[in-house]
């Protein structure tokens, strides 16, 4: 497909649907942790922010959510990459009782005019209190 024919990225806004499909409006929901307002009381709903902060490119949240073990010292995310929809399949503990949860998932996207999935089991701990990103297992 040529650059021309290319449909921008529509853009999410506060009063937009939030991309990690819990349907609230963005600012209602994913919004609230990617401004620290609030942190995520599960392991699920910090999973769903994440991925949320990569359809937003939301950069700094990404790294402030990874464990301090295994977070990279910076993220250049591809701009050629849109992200197109979330389906959780399975969640073990992780609930505001746990210290310990993995989420599995697929997440949609197109990379220059490609589809495909990223299918991936992600581990969560405790830092600080706060649930984080420690690893994942693409399947």
């Amino acid at each position: 497909m040529s650059r021309s024919s290319a449909r921008p990225r529509p853009a999410v806004g506060p009063t937009s649907p939030c991309p990690c499909g819990l349907g609230d409006t963005y600012q209602n929901c994913c919004g609230v942790f990617h401004s620290g307002q609030k942190t995520a009381p599960t392991a699920e709903r910090l999973m769903r922010s994440r991925y949320a902060a990569f359809v937003v490119r939301d950069t700094a949240y990404l790294l402030r959510s990874w464990h301090s073990s295994t977070r990279p010292g910076h993220l250049d995310l591809d701009p050629e990459m849109r992200w197109t929809g979330l389906d959780v399949l399975a969640t073990t503990d992780g609930s505001p009782f746990h210290q310990e949860g993995t989420v599995e998932f697929r997440a949609h996207y197109s990379e220059r005019g490609h589809q495909d999935v990223l299918h991936e089991v992600s581990r969560f701990v405790r830092e600080d209190g706060q649930w984080v990103y420690l690893d994942g297992a693409v399947t």
